[in-house]
């Protein structure tokens, strides 16, 4: 999954603003350590068995998702204008499929089966990608940017929330492959090479977001466990008011991303 060095990540839910001094002379406080859950490691969080439930699902998406991207970056390798492009596109790709291996492998180590964890979240991504099949080499490239750092985004909102050992795998594979700034470069270069080409990627940037939000939002809704981790059900959760916010940061994340490329949001 790929996140691009050009844009700041949302901040996390767990993380809280630095106290300063008053003017009383007390000292600033401490920044609030993880809490619940997420001061805990696998072990210890899944004896709860609906928190177990959640982290399977979690890691079963993102194992889904991870397996699509790879096999996404080998069609658009198809598309590339070089051979140069081509091989970039085709190390990305292996990148991705290196991480499907690490989710499978955990999924495997806590007794669970990759393929049964993957499986509820199959059509809904295979809906997304459908619906958004690039026409060309440049929307392919701003898929991958745009798509995948929302899915990364999210990812991390929920990582902040899981368990030490947990948290640890997910960051590890949301690590940037190296498509964020591939994209970029090329975007960025063929808007200048040809303008008009950035108002018909900026629309199509903004199908992609509308799109993978609505995609987000249905795949938590259909899981009864990750929905419930969400608004606040297992310790430590979101609660509503909080999913908004952390909407909202996404949306944020999204416009610096376009703005990277180019592109109006």
């Amino acid at each position: 999954m790929e996140t691009p060095d050009n844009a700041t990540p949302p901040a996390s839910a767990a993380e809280e603003p630095t106290g300063s001094a008053g003017s009383t002379g007390s000292t600033a406080s401490e920044p609030a350590g993880p809490t619940g859950t997420a001061a805990q490691d696998w072990e210890t969080a899944s004896a709860e068995p609906q928190y177990r439930a959640a982290v399977v699902d979690l890691l079963g998406a993102l194992a889904y998702g991870e397996l699509a991207a790879f096999e996404r970056l080998a069609e658009d390798a198809k598309l590339a204008p070089t051979l140069a492009d081509k091989a970039a596109l085709a190390k990305m790709a292996a990148a991705e499929f290196h991480h499907f291996e690490q989710l499978n492998d955990r999924l495997r180590a806590i007794d669970a089966e990759p393929t049964g964890a993957m499986e509820p979240f199959a059509k809904a991504l295979d809906d997304f990608h459908h619906l958004t099949a690039p026409s060309d080499w440049l929307e392919g490239l701003v898929k991958a940017y745009v798509g995948d750092s929302i899915a990364s985004d999210f990812y991390r909102e929920v990582a902040a929330r899981l368990d030490t050992d947990t948290r640890a795998l997910v960051l590890a594979v949301l690590d940037d492959t190296g498509h964020g700034n591939f994209a970029v470069e090329k975007v960025r270069a063929a808007i200048e090479a040809e303008p008009r080409v950035g108002g018909r990627l900026a629309l199509w940037a903004r199908r992609l977001m509308g799109e993978a939000l609505s995609q987000a939002q249905r795949v938590v809704a259909d899981r009864d466990a990750l929905s419930t981790m969400l608004v606040g059900g297992v310790a430590g959760g979101f609660d509503l008011a909080e999913v908004g916010r952390m909407f909202s940061r996404i949306t944020e994340a999204h416009t610096k991303r376009m703005a990277a490329l180019g592109l109006a949001a």
